[in-house]
């Protein structure tokens, strides 16, 4: 299980993602996020920043895109049974570690549920980039 000081790209944790449209409202602050990926770190950087992807039960819609993740995947790493998407069309820019990140219920304090799959990372990270570099997708920086 990676530790607080490694934020490794495909990495699950509990994170209070803001939305695009909740922080255009003002707020600076999100609801309790059961799970967000980690999508990129500079390890290079200090203060460390990471790019925090949300994980969703709702299917994407509308301008919104997302990747479902198997059901093996979220089994194999303590996600709940619903089905879920990650969302690749905005995300949140936060120093590591933060206030947002809270501990995996009934882990005794671990922050994160694991690591998905680097296929399955590889993926979203393509189609992530793709969204990017056409400014389809919108980032909240905390």
């Amino acid at each position: 299980m990676a530790s607080l000081s490694e934020p490794r790209p495909g990495l699950v944790v509990r994170y209070d993602y803001l939305w695009s449209r909740e922080a255009l409202a003002g707020r600076d602050q999100g609801k309790d996020r059961p799970a967000c990926l980690v999508a990129a770190s500079d390890s290079l950087a200090n203060p460390r920043y990471v790019v925090l992807l949300p994980i969703k039960h709702t299917p994407a819609s509308g301008e919104t895109v997302g990747i479902e993740i198997p059901p093996k995947v979220k089994q194999a790493i303590g996600l709940d049974d619903e089905p879920s998407w990650v969302i690749i069309s905005e995300y949140n820019i936060d120093e590591w570690p933060n206030g947002g990140l809270s501990p995996v219920p009934g882990s005794g304090g671990i922050l994160a549920f694991g690591f998905i799959p680097p296929g399955l990372f590889a993926t979203i990270k393509a189609r992530f980039l793709d969204l990017a570099k056409a400014r389809k997708s919108d980032p909240v920086r905390r």
